[in-house]
């Protein structure tokens, strides 16, 4: 399969979370062409901090192989990481990380910084921006217009 095609997975995990009312963020993770791992963000049914797209589908992928080290595997993501996710991905060894729309506030990928190539720590990955990236970046938009109308009618 190709990037846009994992990336297409990602975007399907991300609309899980848009029926559920969350931010439309998913990820998956590939390991030898086999999906590993999936996850959506359930920020606000779980009222965890945690409960971003990438650490869900880190923690299954970590189930699935029986190990934290995922070093052979790709992250596809449909927005950049933040700062916590970023770390997240250092510390288990990720080897790749595939993003479809910027984070203009607090992307960690590239945009206001790269901690996942940053030299000074023991792991790097390798990062891929841009894959579907309308998709993607239509997908927060809407959603977040939406939201947006919906507080308007209700005040």
């Amino acid at each position: 399969m190709t990037d846009e095609q994992y990336m297409s997975l990602a975007i399907e995990e991300a609309k899980k979370a848009e029926q559920m009312n969350e931010v439309p963020i998913g990820a998956v993770i590939v390991y030898k062409g086999e999906v590993i791992g999936k996850g959506y963000n359930v920020r606000e049914a779980t009222q965890k901090t945690l409960s971003h797209a990438e650490l869900i589908a880190i923690q299954e992928a970590n189930k699935k192989i029986g190990s934290w080290r995922l070093e052979e595997c790709t992250l596809y993501v449909t927005l950049e990481p933040c700062p916590m996710c970023a770390g997240a991905i250092i510390q288990s060894r990720i080897k790749r990380v595939v993003y479809g729309a910027r984070d203009m506030k607090a992307g960690c990928a590239g945009t206001l910084m790269n901690l996942l190539e940053e030299a000074r720590f023991n792991h790097q990955a390798e990062v891929t921006h841009g894959i579907l990236e309308e998709e993607c970046r239509l997908l927060l938009t809407n959603f977040f217009q939406q939201l947006r109308q919906t507080k308007k009618k209700l005040k």
